[in-house]
């Protein structure tokens, strides 16, 4: 697979990488299989998809207990991605920045992972109590240790973004304050952010951000949670611990108002022999430039092959121009 590069360390990996949280949190438990999702991680790296992209509060703490399965075997293979920063309660989730706890969250996650150090780390979200130049000096000091390679961030919520849009600023300008912030503390390598067909903002601001700065754009849910696929059946509805039960985009009528964005993606589909909605979607965004890696979360071995072979498809300057004329999302993520 084409290797892309993070960061100004120009940190090799796989052009398209694995979200692994659908392995072990926010998707049906009924369809978690541990066994199943090892060799989902063993697929990836077998086609060089070299990034895994996990977090702490995954499960919470499974999730990287699962990948450091795997890392113990083949940790030379792969790129691993985690993020610090949230906490899980049981009916909440809260921020915690304070650089002593961002030190043992650390450990923690080597320790789960099975590794002596972690290839970016990634601040999941700023604490509002903690100056966020106190929370990214302490991450700096773990590159200094030797625990981590680089450091990433991940970007604010849709409601502080949509706040920044009421002010006219832009659809990422509170992520790219904070980044702007973080930057004079030390490099940032990766932002992870949305960025799907039938979600682009992120084109506008965020990614020329992260050209002229040498970053590299990780794109969260790049196939709008399974949507894009087109495996999901307006009104088929979600086991009750699946976030989609609860998300607004996710009702059967939004469903229906979106399809003529699968439709869209279908029809470039039939062009391309073989070719699925899914791996369209993700192509596309191959052709966003070379700072952008899709991050599509699987769960299943055969989801991975289908996402890899992606990286083989072409889309043509009129499959290009039709992508980019299909609707935007609607129904808000709130």
């Amino acid at each position: 697979m084409e290797r892309r590069a993070i960061g100004a360390a120009a940190l090799g990996v796989g052009a398209i990488g694995l979200g692994c949280m659908p392995m072990s949190w926010a998707y049906s438990t009924s369809e978690q299989s541990g066994e199943e999702s090892l060799r989902t991680v063993n697929a990836a790296l077998d086609r060089g998809m070299t990034l895994l992209d996990t977090a702490d509060m995954y499960g919470p703490f499974t999730n990287e207990l699962l990948i450091g399965r795997v890392l113990k075997e083949r940790r030379h293979d792969a790129f691993v991605s985690t993020k610090c920063g949230l906490l899980v309660g049981e009916q909440h989730i809260v921020a915690n920045g304070r650089p002593g706890y961002v030190k043992r969250a650390c450990d923690a996650s080597l320790r789960r992972l099975q590794t002596d150090h972690i290839d970016l780390y990634q601040l999941h979200r700023a604490d509002p109590e903690v100056p966020i130049e106190e929370t990214w000096g302490a991450m700096s000091e773990l590159v200094t240790e030797g625990k981590v390679r680089a450091l990433g961030f991940s970007a604010v919520g849709a409601r502080a973004d949509q706040r920044a849009r009421d002010t006219a600023s832009g659809m990422h300008a509170a992520t790219i304050r904070q980044l702007e912030r973080v930057q004079g503390v030390f490099p940032v390598s990766g932002v992870q952010a949305e960025l799907a067909v039938w979600s682009r903002e992120a084109l506008d601001s965020l990614l020329p951000w992260c050209v002229s700065h040498g970053v590299g754009l990780m794109a969260a849910m790049p196939l709008g949670n399974g949507y894009l696929s087109g495996t999901l059946t307006p009104g088929g509805g979600f086991e009750e611990d699946d976030v989609r039960a609860r998300h607004p985009r996710f009702t059967a009528e939004m469903m229906a108002a979106n399809q003529p964005v699968v439709a869209g993606l279908r029809r470039i589909a039939e062009r391309h022999d073989g070719a699925t909605p899914a791996q369209v979607a993700l192509a596309w965004l191959l052709a966003q430039g070379t700072q952008v890696i899709p991050l599509p979360g699987a769960k299943k071995e055969r989801w991975v092959v289908e996402n890899g072979q992606a990286a083989d498809l072409e889309l043509t300057p009129a499959d290009m121009a039709e992508l980019d004329a299909l609707p935007a999302a609607q129904g808000s993520w709130e």
